[in-house]
C-alpha cells in the first residue's frame, strides 16, 4: 500500500472518531417534566423567578447557589448549583442549565447565563464544583 493510501485511511478514521464522539454530546433541550421522567442528565432553558429567594451565603458555603427557575413549559422548580454565584446573576434574561432531577430539585452541573448588555449580549458560563 502506498503511503498516501495509509494516510487517507488514517484521516478518515480520525474523522469518524470525531463524529462519533461529537454525536454523544448532542442533547436537546428538555423541561422539568421531561427531566423528571428520564432521570438522566439534560439541558433546559428558563428564566429566574425573581419573586422567589436566591439562596447564596458565601460565609456558610461559597459553593452553594439555590434559586427557582421557570422552564419553557411554565413549570417552576428549585435548582441547586454547587458553584459561586456569578456577578449580575439576578439580571440574567435566560439561563441554560445542564443537570438532572434529584427528587423535586434540579441539580445543575453547568449553567450558562444570557445577560443584557449596553452594547451587545453577554454569556456567562459557570461549572459546578461538585465532583462526580
Amino acid at each position: 500500500m502506498k503511503k498516501s493510501h495509509i494516510l487517507a485511511i488514517g484521516i478518515v478514521a480520525v474523522a469518524i472518531a470525531i463524529l462519533i464522539s461529537a454525536s454523544k454530546d448532542v442533547t436537546t433541550y428538555s423541561n422539568f417534566g421531561q427531566a423528571a421522567q428520564s432521570g438522566e442528565k439534560v439541558k433546559l432553558v428558563g428564566q429566574l423567578v425573581k419573586d422567589r429567594p436566591v439562596e447564596y451565603n458565601p460565609d456558610k458555603d461559597p459553593n452553594y447557589l439555590g434559586f427557582y427557575l421557570k422552564d419553557e413549559a411554565g413549570e417552576v422548580r428549585h435548582v441547586v448549583l454547587r458553584a459561586t454565584k456569578p456577578q449580575d446573576f439576578e439580571r440574567s434574561e435566560s439561563i441554560v442549565l445542564t443537570g438532572a432531577m434529584q427528587g423535586e430539585t434540579f441539580e445543575a452541573s453547568d449553567m450558562l447565563l444570557k445577560c443584557p448588555s449596553k452594547y451587545k449580549d453577554q454569556e456567562i458560563y459557570v461549572r459546578s464544583e461538585k465532583k462526580g
